[in-house]
Order: C-alpha cells, then structure tokens, then sequence
C-alpha cells in the first residue's frame, strides 16, 4: 500500500504514543527543501533557541501531551553538505522543541545495521518503509504488512549503538 497525501499526514499526527525513524542516506532531495537548502549554500542559518515552525510546535504539542518523535540517523563523516544543512536546520532546533535525534556515525566502525533501509515506525506496531533513489530522491512510501518484530529490535540496535545529536555535534565539526 503507497502512502501520500492526506494519508500520510494523517499517520504522521495520528500515532498514539510514539513515532521513530530510521535515517540512513547522506542525502535527501526534497523538493521543498530547495530554497532552504540554497539559502544555507549563501551562508543563511537559522538560530535553533528562537526558530519556530509548524513542525517544532507540533513537536511541543505531542511531547506536551506524552507522546514522542525520534530518529537515529546512520552516518559516515565527512558529512555531506545534506547532512550539514540537515543538523543546523532541521535537527538543531527539533531537538530542542523535544524531538529524541541520535546519530549513529559508522564511519571508524562497523555498522551493527548492515542492509537496513530507511523506515518509520508508528507505536511499535505500524511500519513504514520509505522508498529512495540511490541519489536521495523519494520514490514512495509503503505500509509494510509483516512482522514489525525486526523493526523494533533494529530501533533498539540503532537506539543503544547511537549518541543523542547535541553529544554528537560537541565532538563532531564535518
């Protein structure tokens, strides 16, 4: 089952206590993404401790309310101009509106998710597999019908093998 649009949307808003995200590509071409993207090309941040946008106070509601978002991200340094873009505009303030951003960098180690492709996961019970291009475009997202057993043990894999991102970025420059 492909899943876009209002459908979408409505999984993202309508789990009951917890959303969490696999991430394992150096890049995403989003479309909307691409003024954002040439604005920090010209040297444009965004001030994470006074940034606010639908999504951040969204987060604030849901983490309000008891329920969470998470992700780990599976990365390699150098980090991509994707990636850096990524932390300052995105995971930088989404973390301090309460979203639980991990970064597993596998880049002087092995990757304890070899194969594992990128996915969200709704309550522990509802999976998502997200579909890509090699280049990180999106080519779908589609409800998987199985055992979301292998799911749940990767997100602990990911979870325990991962440093929260304000860790990561302490040590990490690029």
């Amino acid at each position: 089952m492909l899943l876009d649009g209002e459908e979408w949307r409505a999984m993202l808003r309508g789990f009951q206590t917890e959303a969490w995200r696999l991430e394992t590509l150096p890049q995403y071409l989003v479309p909307q993404e691409v003024d954002e993207l040439a604005a920090f090309r010209a040297g444009k941040r965004v001030d994470p401790d006074t940034y606010s946008s639908a999504y951040t106070e969204d987060l604030k509601r849901l983490c309000g309310a008891g329920r969470s978002k998470g992700r780990v991200h599976v990365l390699t340094r150098p980090l991509s101009e994707y990636l850096r873009f990524e932390f300052s505009r995105y995971y930088a303030p989404h973390v301090l509106a309460g979203e639980d951003i991990r970064i597993l960098d596998v880049t002087e180690r092995g990757n304890p998710l070899p194969d594992v492709e990128d996915f969200w996961m709704f309550d522990r019970s509802t999976v998502v597999l997200m579909k890509y291009e090699d280049d990180g475009t999106q080519i779908g997202r589609e409800l998987y019908e199985g055992d979301p057993a292998p799911f749940i043990e990767w997100q602990r894999i990911a979870v325990a093998e991962s440093v929260p991102f304000l860790e990561y970025t302490e040590h990490v420059t690029a």
